[in-house]
């Protein structure tokens, strides 16, 4: 039976028009998926697409000594395999699991064959790209010229705004891997933070409890991205 998209959660899907949608309903498949999954390797050709229900997919750039840095973030709002969309095969950077949870799958011949049949489909893609793009700005601006306190927070707001519920579990070696910093940073971060009554933190897990101290940590960095995800999109991604 093909997916219905009132039951979707993924924002992507849900603002698809009912004809977009029905192009590609057929052919997603409900999968689940576990910490540190690799949705894509890189330089390899890219099979499928995932729209992440519950979730997150990082994208991940690798240094020449081997060290990987996060440059964007996918979840309840978008896809992976953009690349596809855009015509190429396969792309340098990989995409692994960060949080376990599911999503649907679509081949990548089913995807290019529905992005060939509508114009508006292929639109509404590539406005998701333009929003990816302007998220990787940011994350540059923020990595070249923020504190770790900086950076740390806005993080942790945008994995927040790709999720369900206020239970992030994250370890502190994950995070210092994703954000490009030593593990001792990550973790007096997050003391700092905690004893800001911003979130509590414990092995293996943040609870957020005051979003609005978390924006106010990240100055200014945290909005762009989001107020552009809404513009473009017109759904709302920031909680």
């Amino acid at each position: 039976m093909a997916l219905v998209q009132s039951t979707v959660q993924n924002k992507l899907l849900k603002s698809l028009s009912s004809a977009d949608f029905d192009l590609l309903a057929p052919d997603l498949e409900y999968v689940a998926f576990s910490l540190r999954d690799q949705i894509e390797a890189p330089d390899k050709p890219i099979d499928s697409a995932l729209f992440i229900e519950d979730g997150i997919a990082s994208i991940v750039a690798k240094s020449p000594d081997g060290g990987d840095i996060e440059v964007g973030l996918v979840g309840v709002d978008g896809m992976t395999a953009t690349t596809l969309v855009l015509g190429g095969a396969s792309s340098p950077l990989s995409v692994y699991i960060q949080l376990a949870g599911s999503g649907h799958r679509i081949a990548r011949d089913k995807l290019l064959a529905a992005i060939a049949q509508s114009s508006t489909l292929r639109g509404v893609f590539l406005l998701y790209i333009q929003t990816l793009i302007i998220q990787a700005a940011t994350t540059a601006l923020i990595n070249g010229q923020a504190n770790a306190r900086t950076r740390l927070a806005r993080w942790l707001l945008m994995v927040h705004d790709r999720t369900s519920g206020h239970e992030l579990y994250l370890t502190h070696e994950f995070m210092a891997v994703m954000l490009g910093m030593r593990r001792p940073w990550v973790t007096e971060t997050l003391h700092s933070l905690e004893g800001e009554g911003h979130i509590h933190s414990t092995r293996g897990k943040v609870t957020m409890i005051n979003r609005a101290g978390l924006m106010a940590e990240a100055n200014g960095f945290y909005g762009v991205a989001e107020r552009e995800y809404q513009n473009l999109l017109g759904i709302a991604i920031s909680r």
